[in-house]
């Protein structure tokens, strides 16, 4: 639900915040005051192209914010800004955004119905739902059945279906194999091992030496080993040096072990020039293999297991294309069926909606209108009749056309509170402008009782002159202009209950509102709470 919209120089509005609540909102105003640049305001919030034009005469940009609050009680924070010069820029709870993600975000939040260019239930795919909705088709046999066909598919297509390929890749994929195979990896860690055992050959007698001084420093008479000892019996055994004494005898016990590891090393080398040809050689293996199949000898291992995995696929490519033949033959009598299920539930539900809408319109000074709803167009793998197109005909003698197509602004909007009416999926906010274009009289009383049954389900909110629908609505906000040093500005701002039936007088007679207009007003105003009241 939009709670607040807070809009700066779009048009004649300067700055304007507006809190809105739930239910239905009147948006009333003179012509020309500026409530469609509250309808634009959030059009612009919910991903709609924007135009440089919009941007009040004096400023260097406009800026919309909207406030909603989620059904789970979470808020989200929408801007847009729109500079006299430059790109537009959008904010998702005050972070850098894509105009892209305003329309996702929007496309969920909020719907128009009007004359302006977001409206989901025009698009193909929200008919489709709305249609599926309504007939509560259950979709997840055909999802099911569409995604193990896919799979199958991507198996299938993953074997290689030309057979000299195929060859080709086995006898590439088997020599890999064997050729890793054959150098029996089974130490990741085996090419650092070889550098330093290679090192230590190669330089075996300078090794030696190096390493009989080490120890002869560390563990020989007066060495390091004995020095330390001096150093334990000068300290002695009182309380005041024992952590001393501690601390030394932990420095003997490293440097004894030290020299220990040395002395297993000293004894492990030898100049062994043939030992050292065989590790040269393993070291040349191991890198030819790295340059070939992984930077590092454990992705060398990983390669090969994977590659045996494919070989052997390849290999018994015979049997498991028979096994996936079978599968998707299965597969595709499955999803046939699963399609047909849907298309016939869709078929039998699609006359049943269009009925209930053209029973709406009826009300909705649309007596003549014809609704009829398509289902399945000229692809022939359209089976479960996806292709799902509601056709809409405003007079008696007209061919019923795409609803986007044929409709005029007005005729737009009150189909699009029929289909609400009807349907229960809906954004949480739904705006309808023009709603209330050429109609009066009982059609006006019709619209605006629709309106008000809407803003039952949803948050509504609507553009609109006529008297009967401000008096419907549970909350009126007027948008009014005055000019200034010949500058027009623009405010909105919410009526309280005292001042409605003043507004709504205005409605009824213009500028010639009296008294008696004020009193009707008041009793408009009664009627509608009693009516609502007696009908729950």
């Amino acid at each position: 639900m939009l709670v607040e919209l807070h809009i700066e120089n779009l048009g004649v509005i300067e700055q304007a915040t507006i809190v809105l609540n739930e239910g239905l909102t009147a948006l009333t105003g003179e012509t020309g005051a500026g409530k469609t640049m509250v309808v634009e305001a959030i059009n612009l919030l919910v991903g709609q192209r924007a135009d440089t034009g919009m941007v009040r005469p004096g400023a260097d940009e406009l800026r919309v914010e909207g406030r909603f609050v989620l059904p789970d009680g979470s808020e989200r924070v929408m801007c847009r800004v729109v500079p006299r010069d430059g790109r537009s820029r959008a904010y998702v709870d005050g972070r850098l955004a894509t105009v892209g993600n305003l329309s996702e975000l929007g496309a969920e939040l909020v719907d128009l119905h009007g004359q302006h260019e977001h409206q989901s239930l025009l698009g193909a795919a929200a008919q489709r739902v709305a249609l599926d909705a309504f007939a509560g088709t259950d979709l997840e046999p055909l999802r099911s059945a569409r995604a193990t066909l896919t799979e199958i598919d991507a198996a299938l297509a993953t074997m290689g279906g030309d057979e000299r390929a195929r060859a080709r890749e086995i006898d590439l994929l088997r020599f890999q194999v064997e050729e890793i195979s054959r150098a029996a990896l089974d130490d990741p860690e085996e090419d650092a091992a070889l550098e330093q055992q290679i090192d230590l050959l190669q330089d075996a007698e300078s090794h030696r030496e190096a390493l009989a001084s080490a120890i002869a420093a560390l563990a020989d008479d007066d060495g390091a080993l004995d020095r330390l000892g001096s150093a334990v019996g000068v300290l002695g055994r009182g309380d005041a040096m024992r952590q001393y004494v501690e601390r030394i005898r932990e420095l003997q016990s490293l440097v004894g072990d030290a020299a220990d590891d040395m002395r297993r090393v000293l004894d492990g080398v030898e100049q062994d020039p043939q030992r050292l040809s065989k590790l040269v050689e393993r070291r040349q293996t191991l890198f030819d293999l790295r340059r070939k199949y992984g930077d590092t000898v454990a992705a060398v291992i990983a390669y090969g297991n994977a590659t045996s995995v494919r070989l052997e696929e390849l290999e018994s490519w015979e049997q498991r294309a028979s096994e996936l033949d079978q599968r998707r033959a299965k597969a595709v009598v499955a999803l046939e069926r699963a399609a047909r299920t849907v298309r016939a539930q869709r078929e039998a539900a699609a006359p049943m909606l269009a009925k209930a809408v053209e029973k709406h319109l009826a009300r909705l000074a649309l007596a003549g209108a014809r609704v009829k709803i398509n289902v399945g167009g000229t692809r022939a793998d359209d089976l479960a009749g996806d292709d799902v197109v509601f056709l809409f005909a405003a007079n008696p003698g007209s061919e019923p056309a795409p609803l986007a197509k044929v409709a005029s602004g007005g005729e737009l909007a009150r189909a699009m509170l029929a289909l609400r009416l009807v349907l229960t999926q809906a954004p949480g906010t739904l705006v309808f402008d023009e709603v209330d274009a050429g109609i009066g009289g009982d059609a006006a009383v019709a619209v605006a009782d629709s309106l008000a049954d809407l803003g039952e389900r949803h948050q509504v909110l609507v553009v609109t002159h006529l008297p009967q629908v401000a008096a419907y609505a549970s909350h009126q906000v007027l948008v009014s202009k005055e000019v200034r040093k010949g500058i027009t500005f623009a405010t909105a701002r919410t009526l309280g209950d005292v001042e409605r039936p003043d507004e709504i007088a205005r409605l009824l007679s213009g500028s010639l509102a009296v008294e008696s207009g004020v009193e009707h007003a008041r009793n408009m105003l009664k009627t509608r709470k009693k009516s609502r009241t007696s009908r729950r």
